[in-house]
């Protein structure tokens, strides 16, 4: 069977588990494959010194703070609704204005950036603007990328949404090693790098929703479709927050070194997220998709299993193994402290996973009820963040507490809620 986009929506073959471990499988390979390719860009850290590494390392977590996420569930679950519910033209309409609206807010976004430049080049120690600069095409591309891979995976092309994953790891790594090793450069190098990956991807995702976007469109209710978009966008970006931010609290409070040794343990750290993302991405629309439709789905079970195998398996495997590798692929001044911050960042991302796919199998059912709880979640630990970072230690332990919190309340939203409503009626 073809693990490109469903034909038919309501292929029963679509929600067997065979189906499901089929899509999922593809997916996890083509993110091992990106995610090794682009771990390839972390190797130049050997080339480079290390607070360009540093700047480089949060630059990419400012880029990772861009709500990509909750930008490609939202895709995600208005294309799956839509091809279940025969409402493409509107479908059409929504992506290309949410497309125009990504460019005005990154129009906002660079006139702060131009404004604020000095304060942000002296807060974060960097030496180069032109590596500040590169940082704004990738936000535009960061955002445009998860709004078409939301219509992919929401229309189940599985097969181009991986082949996207892969060739922005081709396309960043071969151009930032080419820079690195012979034209002299550092940070902005490896970032030109990124940028190159991004223009990959994102062309490769426009041309293949090319069917659903150029439809003529048709008017839409924006009051309902808000009601959906919001609690989706900041439930998401709750959970995105609480997953990227500590690398920027840490190039803020920590000397450039030390920030430096932070990146490449957190690189090794959310690699496990590699293996795990696929399960609740091929999920996601899936349900969605029965939702629409008032079907069951067995799905969560399977998909909480797999998660907790594949992430607590890589954190014994990377915890043994760890050392070695910051030997093997990092310069040795790395080895001492990313070592003994390795197997905190490690354990610190099992309980995160778990929660992510909760979190995904509680939005697409629109049981939005959680997204105030993790909104509050996500600022209490910004604020704990400025209060407990004395030592790297420290912050990976706020880090963990937070996770384990964060997936004590999806398991509540989950089950205990849901027990608590049958009982009380």
């Amino acid at each position: 069977m073809s693990l490109t986009a469903e034909k038919t929506p309501a292929d029963p073959a679509a929600s067997s588990h065979a189906h499901f471990f089929r899509q999922s499988g593809w997916l996890m390979v083509a993110n091992v494959g990106s995610g090794a390719v682009m771990y390839g860009v972390h190797l130049l850290a050997k080339k480079i010194p290390d607070a360009e590494y540093g700047v480089f390392g949060v630059l990419l977590a400012v880029v990772m703070c861009v709500p990509n996420l909750p930008l490609q569930m939202v895709f995600a679950q208005q294309t799956a609704r839509a091809l279940a519910t025969h409402r493409e033209r509107e479908l059409a309409g929504m992506i290309r204005l949410a497309w125009l609206g990504t460019f005005l807010l990154f129009l906002a976004l660079a006139a702060g950036v131009f404004i604020w430049r000095e304060t942000i080049l002296a807060r974060w120690q960097i030496t180069n603007p032109t590596a500040l600069w590169l940082t704004l095409p990738i936000v535009l591309l960061s955002l445009w990328l998860p709004l078409f891979w939301g219509v992919m995976q929401g229309r189940q092309d599985f097969f181009w949404l991986g082949w996207s994953n892969i060739l922005n790891g081709l396309g960043r790594t071969s151009l930032a090693a080419f820079i690195v090793f012979f034209l002299g450069g550092y940070a902005a190098g490896m970032l030109t790098g990124v940028c190159l990956g991004l223009v990959l991807a994102v062309g490769v995702s426009i041309w293949q929703t090319r069917m659903l976007w150029t439809l003529p469109s048709q008017p839409f209710d924006r009051r309902t479709l808000l009601a959906q978009i919001i609690p989706l966008m900041l439930g998401f970006g709750a959970v995105q927050f609480i997953f990227t931010a500590d690398t920027m609290f840490v190039k803020a409070y920590f000397s450039g070194d030390d920030s430096a040794f932070y990146v490449s343990a957190g690189t090794l750290s959310r690699a496990l997220m590699w293996l795990i993302i696929p399960l609740a991405t091929v999920m996601f629309p899936k349900i969605v998709h029965s939702v629409a439709r008032s079907e069951k789905s067995n799905l969560l079970g399977v998909v909480l299993l797999g998660t907790f195998i594949l992430a607590a398996g890589g954190a014994v495997f990377m915890t043994i193994l760890g050392p070695w590798v910051i030997r093997l692929f990092y310069k040795p001044s790395y080895v001492q402290v990313a070592s003994s911050v390795l197997p905190w960042y490690l354990w610190a991302m099992v309980p995160l996973s778990l929660a992510y796919a909760l979190v995904n199998n509680l939005l697409a059912r629109s049981r939005f009820g959680i997204v105030p709880v993790l909104v509050v979640l996500a600022a209490a630990y910004g604020f704990a963040l400025t209060r407990f970072h004395d030592s790297l230690i420290t912050v990976l332990k706020t880090l963990g507490a937070f996770n384990v919190l964060l997936f004590a309340v999806c398991v509540w939203f989950t089950w205990g809620m849901k027990a608590r409503l049958e009982t009380e009626g």
